[in-house]
């Protein structure tokens, strides 16, 4: 499919920059199903409408929270099978969101502790001098 001059659109070097990527992870996406198929200029050279891009940024959170690559390939199964999958793509949500909020309670946790080595070490650097 020919992307309409119209519509504005990115190369891959554009879109990788814009969402933080490498060109290699964006075309390892599309080849794992995480990206719908991109459109391609008239050279076949893929180019990255702002939807594209909107769906990259998304991509780029879960995997920042920790979302393993198969779950979101579920997601964008389920996304692009349309509003009958509303429900299961929340549930995959709320599920995902409970292991971040738990790895956040764990991150809290090991930061208690960093804090008390600093405040350890502090005390200790001023009792030294």
């Amino acid at each position: 499919m020919d992307i309409s001059t119209r519509e504005m659109s990115l190369t891959v070097g554009e879109a990788a920059e814009r969402v933080g990527l490498t060109t290699y992870t964006l075309r390892w996406y599309e080849q794992e199903g995480l990206v719908a198929p991109v459109g391609r200029d008239s050279a076949g050279r893929r180019r990255y409408t702002e939807g594209d891009v909107n769906w990259l940024l998304l991509l780029t959170r879960l995997r920042r929270t920790g979302m393993p690559v198969r779950d979101m390939r579920r997601y964008a199964e389920l996304a692009r099978q349309g509003d009958r999958t509303l429900g299961a793509r929340r549930a995959l949500f709320e599920a995902h969101r409970a292991r971040v909020l738990a790895r956040m309670a764990e991150l809290e946790e090991d930061l208690k502790v960093l804090d008390y080595k600093i405040d350890a070490y502090r005390r200790a650097e001023e009792e030294s001098a």
